[in-house]
C-alpha cells in the first residue's frame, strides 16, 4: 500500500505499512524503474489558437529538482496541469514514472495524484479544519495507523517546518507563507513519489521567500523526492534546481543545470536575469 516518513533526529526513516507483494526485493524494485520520473515529449498546447506550450521536451530524473522558469504566460503552470490531469495535450507524449498518461482517463489520474502530488499557490488549505487537521488529514482512516502515529508525524513535520506554534489555528489566521508550509506538511503526510511546487515564493516578502526556499532545500536534502518547482525566482532556483528548464514563448530555450543558465548569454536569459534581480515579483502564472 504505502510508508510514511517517520523523522528521527538521526534523519528520516520509515513507517511501515502494509504493502502489497510484488515479488521483488527492494533493490530489484528500484533498479527496474525507469531512470527519468517526469518526461514531455513534444508536447504541445494552445487556448483559443494561441500556443502555451509549443513542443515542449524535458526530463526529470527520479530524486531530482527540475525548476521551470519564465516569465508570466509562457506556460510554466500549464505543464503542471499536464502532469496532474487537469489538462491534456493537443499532440505530444506525457510519461509519468514510465507510463504513457496523455490520454490516462479521470479515473486512471486518480491513481496518478497518489504518487504526485501538488502545492498550490493558495494552499488550498480546508478552511473548517485546524493545522493539525490539516496535515493529518492523507494519514486519517490509513489501516495500520494509530492516533498515537499521527499524532507523533503531524509534531515531527510540523516542528520541522517551524509552524509548530499555529497547530491549533484555522487557516484563515495565518500568512501566505504559512499556508503553504502547512501544504507542503500535507503533501509530505501523503508519502507521494514526487512533489510538484507552483510558485512556492510568490506574493511573499522577500525574508519569507528565502525562508520558503529552505524549507523546501531541507525536504529535498532529507527525502530526495522527485520535484519540480515553478518559479520566476532565481533564487530560489539556484538554491533548489538540479536542473533549469526555461520557457520563453512557450518554447524551451535552455535545458541543463543552473551554471549554463547563470552563464547563458541568450538574450531572454540575460534579461531574465537581470530583471528578476531587480523586481520582486508578482507573477501570476498559467
Amino acid at each position: 500500500m504505502t510508508d510514511i516518513l517517520r523523522i528521527n533526529r538521526g534523519g528520516p526513516t520509515k513507517l511501515s505499512l502494509p504493502r502489497e507483494e510484488s515479488g521483488l526485493t527492494a533493490a530489484e524494485d528500484l533498479d527496474s524503474r525507469p531512470q527519468n520520473f517526469f518526461e514531455f515529449r513534444d508536447v504541445s498546447k494552445a487556448f483559443d489558437e494561441r500556443p502555451v506550450l509549443d513542443h515542449v521536451s524535458f526530463t526529470v530524473k527520479r530524486g531530482e529538482t527540475s525548476v521551470i522558469m519564465g516569465r508570466s504566460g509562457v506556460g510554466k503552470s500549464v505543464t503542471l496541469k499536464h502532469i496532474m490531469g487537469f489538462l491534456k495535450a493537443d499532440s505530444g507524449r506525457v510519461i509519468i514514472d514510465g507510463e504513457d498518461v496523455t490520454d490516462y482517463t479521470e479515473e486512471q489520474f486518480a491513481e496518478v495524484r497518489r504518487k504526485v502530488t501538488m502545492v498550490f499557490q493558495s494552499g488550498a488549505l480546508f478552511d473548517s479544519l485546524t493545522v493539525r487537521e490539516n496535515i493529518s488529514f492523507p494519514l486519517d482512516g490509513q489501516p495500520g495507523l494509530t492516533a498515537d502515529d499521527i499524532d507523533e508525524y503531524v509534531a515531527k513535520i510540523a516542528h520541522m517546518l517551524e509552524v509548530e506554534h499555529v497547530l491549533d489555528k484555522p487557516p484563515s489566521e495565518l500568512s501566505t507563507g504559512m499556508k503553504r508550509a502547512v501544504a507542503i506538511g500535507r503533501a509530505f503526510a501523503q508519502n507521494p513519489e514526487a512533489i510538484l511546487y507552483d510558485e512556492p515564493t510568490t506574493m511573499v516578502d522577500p525574508l519569507m521567500a528565502g525562508h520558503m526556499g529552505d524549507l523546501i532545500l531541507r525536504l529535498k536534502e532529507a527525502f530526495h523526492k522527485t520535484s519540480i518547482v515553478v518559479t520566476h525566482d532565481t533564487h530560489l532556483a539556484k538554491k533548489l534546481a538540479d536542473t533549469i528548464v526555461f520557457l520563453q514563448e512557450g518554447r524551451v530555450t535552455y535545458f541543463g543545470p543552473w551554471g549554463g543558465f547563470e552563464s547563458s548569454d541568450d538574450p531572454f536569459i540575460v534579461n531574465f536575469r537581470k530583471q528578476d534581480d531587480l523586481i520582486p515579483a508578482l507573477d501570476q502564472t498559467l
